[in-house]
């Protein structure tokens, strides 16, 4: 039987996904199953490493016993993941501890303390990124100082992909879209740089040797295969970021386009063909060899109106019920029947944090304007136009190193949504291309695989062959001069109000009570 079908995982931030998709880039069959972020601290966030393998093996194991999968039929297999993963394991690949993940901002000392050891402007020109507690270093320095049996016993530190890769081929690997996390990685050239990575005190004997993202590292194993179901020999490919799966997944791959993200956390990645560095922003490589991706990653996302759904959304999940829609839907709905700006209601997304480009581990949402005429519908709204808010902050912080913006390629959940997509163009004044496919970090965890093994000529080529347009979005100029009043006065509540989430963090963590 021929092998028609590319395999891709994504392994996200509260569950899994993985789906099968024909050459020319449909679904054939999807999987998700979801598992639990830990908090054992309000700035903590960590995952059991061993949930991500169960949850794919029953995934995969899932479909083939559905019969919507024929395992015979894959011929190569990609796996993306979230970002700024620390996860040391042992020589053979065990997790010695739960992973902390990039929501974890405990590394704070750290953080500073690297930049006094280096110089946060060394470090930066190197990088090409901030020194931040959510990156990869201020948290192997946290454990090296906390946990220091464990970091004794590490044999590698792995990301989430590289894990998953890893239990699928038995080879430590560590692709180039993921190294960003390191601030001793040399992002112009591409590789490790070791004096720097000496002077803040790591051996680079912990890092697997770096690899192109489509890159063939190894076979599915017999272990592997008695575990998930695939057979043994099926080509693994090392994988990238989820964020660049996803810009690749849009059909991003020449310089200017650029990916908005509405999953879980929000932000945008645009296409660069030079590594361009701004202090306030994210770069990394994107997963197509010779381009980069300039990122503003933020906290505010879909997470935010989940969070609405979960602990504010009882009568629109009962309306969902009843009429047989999600209360997703009920939700972007009600929001369409207010105006722009939420009649005087602003948002600030800042529910665990924030990251680009104010770099605030204090910072918390906010809404500003409450009175007794606003309904639920006018918080759903400014929870929506809050995200928006935070897109476009990045969007300027990029222009200011010369970024060109055009078009939008919106992927993610809320993509799904027709008024939060056109409130993003009205916000942004930037059209929006909604593609086809509501698996792009999939397609693009898949499409690596295929460029890996030759069934597309080049990147190009296979976002040619897979990548449709669905919907497209203008922006409303009446609705843009609006917002636009709300997006100063959005900067003006954070600068106004940044001391007092310091002060607001102090008194939440004393211990001297009365």
């Amino acid at each position: 039987m021929s092998k028609r079908l590319l395999l891709g995982i994504d392994i996200g931030t509260s569950g899994c996904k993985i789906a099968a998709f024909d050459f020319d880039g449909n679904a054939v069959c999807t999987y998700t199953r979801s598992y639990d972020v830990s908090h054992p601290d309000t700035t903590w966030a960590e995952i059991d490493a061993d949930l991500w393998w169960s949850s794919i093996c029953g995934g995969i194991r899932a479909l083939i016993e559905s019969e919507r999968l024929d395992p015979n039929e894959v011929a190569a297999v990609g796996v993306d993941g979230l970002s700024w993963t620390c996860l040391p394991v042992d020589r053979k690949g065990r997790p010695l501890r739960p992973a902390m993940i990039w929501l974890d901002r405990r590394a704070e000392e750290q953080a500073q303390w690297m930049k006094k050891q280096v110089g946060e402007d060394r470090l930066i020109s190197l990088s090409g990124n901030p020194v931040d507690p959510a990156y990869v270093v201020p948290k192997m320095l946290w454990l090296k100082q906390h946990e220091p049996d464990i970091y004794a016993d590490t044999h590698m530190f792995l990301q989430s992909n590289s894990y998953v890769v890893y239990k699928l081929t038995g080879v430590f690997s560590q692709d180039h879209s993921q190294a960003y996390g390191f601030h001793f990685f040399d992002i112009a050239n591409c590789h490790y740089d070791e004096s720097a990575a000496d002077r803040l005190g790591i051996s680079l004997d912990l890092i697997p040797p770096l690899t192109h993202c489509h890159e063939v590292v190894g076979t599915v194993t017999s272990k592997a295969s008695t575990e998930c179901g695939l057979p043994k020999g099926v080509p693994v490919v090392a994988g990238g970021l989820d964020a660049a799966c996803c810009t690749l997944g849009a059909g991003a791959v020449r310089a200017g386009q650029t990916q908005e993200q509405g999953g879980s956390s929000g932000g945008m990645s645009i296409v660069v063909d030079k590594p361009l560095i701004h202090p306030k922003l994210i770069l990394g490589c994107h997963v197509v060899p010779g381009l980069w991706l300039l990122q503003g990653g933020t906290v505010g996302g879909g997470g935010t109106l989940r969070w609405f759904d979960e602990q504010l959304g009882a009568c629109e999940r009962q309306i969902g019920l009843e009429r047989g829609i999600s209360s997703f839907e009920v939700m972007s709905e009600e929001a369409g029947q207010i105006g722009p700006g939420s009649e005087g209601l602003v948002f600030l997304p800042y529910m665990a944090g924030e990251r680009s480009p104010i770099w605030d581990s204090t910072a918390r949402g906010v809404l500003f304007g409450l009175s007794y005429d606003k309904t639920r519908a006018h918080i759903i709204r400014a929870i929506m136009e809050g995200v928006g808010y935070s897109l476009l902050h990045n969007l300027k912080t990029a222009e200011e190193v010369k970024a060109e913006v055009g078009v939008l390629l919106s992927v993610g959940g809320s993509a799904n949504s027709r008024v939060w997509t056109q409130i993003k163009s009205d916000i942004t004044n930037k059209p929006i291309h909604v593609p086809a496919s509501d698996h792009a970090t999939t397609l693009g965890a898949a499409l690596i695989a295929g460029v890996g093994i030759g069934v597309y000529r080049d990147f190009q080529s296979a976002v040619d062959n897979t990548v449709r347009i669905q919907r497209v979005h203008e922006p409303d100029e009446l609705a843009h001069q609006m917002y636009r009043g709300y997006y100063r006065l959005y900067l003006d509540l954070y600068d106004r109000l940044k001391d007092h989430f310091r002060q607001l963090d102090s008194l939440r963590t004393r211990r001297d009570y009365c």
